[in-house]
């Protein structure tokens, strides 16, 4: 037996088998003679030849790259149509050791996701892009692409691109060399054995970069689409030199170092400053220290009318856990009516990183309204806390394993003077069942938030005696309603 030597093979990056389809474990899903088996490929090789495969994290949108994760023997996460800029971003900024790469085609990138890919590369986002272009809407039957050539059919265009209808097609590298945080930009072509090779170099140079810390690189590749173009794959090829290359021409269009500026460290804001809010008086009348109750985590939802103070309500509790030295979230909802309108916020007050803003289950809900109170308070946690704006339940409300208070904010206010303070009433009474905000801490928030209201003396104080009377409320007149 002769001696022979392996000179090509699949790359140990890829699975030994693809288990999308039982029947075809060693096939793609690719059409014969499409450019994404060759990209894969180039992709894997670079990846397993620099030694990154346990550390490369892979993102795949909807459209004909939307399986990369049955190939790719990676960290693999599928995003939405046309937002892998975004999720790529989120998890180079959660794992920053990560090597995070995009793949994208020109329907996902170039349409839907425009806004995400030109953002991601004007902040420098450390992330590799892989731009697949192949003039056509590929997956989903054949429509015009924000990429189709002038005068080329499609099914949306049967008669050929007309550049005063439809304009003209978009120039991805074009665009965004314009920008001042991209490190590295080059435009490919899948259609000879040379330039599959200068391809190769291309998407090495990206993972390089990438490996050492670089900052955004997207390399375009022009790929040829035979099912959808109706050729062959050897007319399909040609096709991309005769008439995609004089309108995309290859060439590098960026390659220099991230700009000196992009790491600089940015300083803190608290919520109020990132507001455009006066914080003169917090500054020098609240100290930041650390929170006594450093320890504990509190989730928040409050819920009533658009005009009842609520999304400020969670504007002043994120503020004060800011200024006790917790991580906060807010992340308020609202309608587009400014009084009346539903409105709700949710508001996370914790020792460590939060995970997500949104709350399924909160342990205190703030419900201004009998809506709000309906609608929430099934979702407060076995053991958790309602303030309900009222005197007495509404007839026929379901108690839910929480204890109930009803604490009624809108009367005490309009005895105080202005039901403006309604909300500063509630926030008393939670005062009053957590250390974790205190009244000193509460005022100066109030006063940094109300700004030039805050030289109103009046307001002031009617501010300070709703929150002692939200206080006072649940010490001595609440009665708990136990489920």
């Amino acid at each position: 037996m002769s001696d022979y030597q392996v000179t090509h093979s699949k790359s140990q990056v890829f699975y030994d088998v693809f288990e999308r389809k039982p029947e075809l474990q060693h096939q793609t899903h690719y059409c014969p003679g499409c450019g994404h088996g060759v990209a894969h490929k180039l992709v894997a090789e670079a990846i397993e030849d620099m030694g990154l495969q346990d550390k490369t994290i892979f993102v795949s949108p909807v459209g004909c790259s939307v399986f990369a994760y049955y190939y790719f023997d990676t960290g693999n996460v599928q995003a939405a149509h046309g937002r892998t800029p975004a999720v790529a971003t989120g998890l180079k900024r959660a794992c920053p050791e990560s090597i995070v790469i995009g793949y994208q085609g020109d329907g996902d990138l170039a349409a839907i996701g425009t806004a995400e890919i030109l953002h991601a590369a004007n902040r420098g986002e450390k992330i590799a892009i892989f731009f697949i272009n192949n003039a056509i809407y590929g997956m989903t039957g054949g429509q015009m692409a924000p990429t189709t050539l002038v005068g080329q059919t499609s099914t949306t265009s049967p008669f050929g691109r007309r550049a005063g209808n439809e304009g003209y097609p978009l120039h991805v590298c074009e665009l965004l060399a314009t920008l001042e945080a991209p490190v590295y930009i080059e435009r490919v072509a899948l259609f000879d054995n040379k330039n599959t090779m200068r391809a190769r170099k291309a998407v090495r140079k990206a993972l390089e970069l990438q490996k050492n810390g670089a900052g955004f690189t997207l390399v375009e590749i022009l790929s040829p689409c035979p099912t959808i173009w109706k050729m062959d794959p050897i007319d399909a090829r040609h096709w991309i030199e005769k008439n995609m290359l004089p309108v995309f021409p290859l060439g590098v269009f960026r390659d220099r170092p991230a700009p000196q500026l992009a790491d600089n460290p940015v300083p803190h804001h608290t919520l109020t400053e990132a507001l455009g809010l006066d914080t003169t008086e917090a500054e020098t009348s609240e100290p930041k220290q650390a929170s006594k109750a450093a320890g504990n985590n509190l989730t928040l939802k409050m819920a009533g009318f658009g005009g009842q103070g609520i999304l400020l309500l969670g504007q002043i509790v994120a503020e004060m856990g800011m200024r006790a030295g917790l991580e906060v979230s807010w992340l308020p909802s609202y309608g587009p009516e400014m009084r009346s309108g539903s409105a709700h916020c949710h508001v996370c007050l914790a020792a460590e990183r939060i995970g997500s803003p949104l709350i399924s289950h909160p342990d205190v809900l703030i419900a201004m309204n009998e809506i709000s109170l309906r609608k929430f308070a099934p979702q407060v946690k076995a053991g958790g806390l309602i303030l309900y704006n009222r005197s007495e339940l509404p007839e026929g409300f379901e108690l839910p394993q929480a204890r109930v208070v009803c604490v009624p904010a809108s009367d005490i206010a309009d005895q105080i003077g202005t039901a403006k303070v309604a909300n500063t009433v509630m926030l008393g009474a939670l005062m009053s069942e957590t250390e974790l905000l205190t009244e000193e801490s509460a005022m100066s928030v109030v006063q940094s938030i109300l700004g030039a209201k805050a030289k109103s003396a009046s307001v002031l104080e009617m501010n300070r005696r709703a929150l002692q009377a939200g206080r006072q409320f649940m010490h001595k007149a609440a009665t708990p309603v136990q489920s």
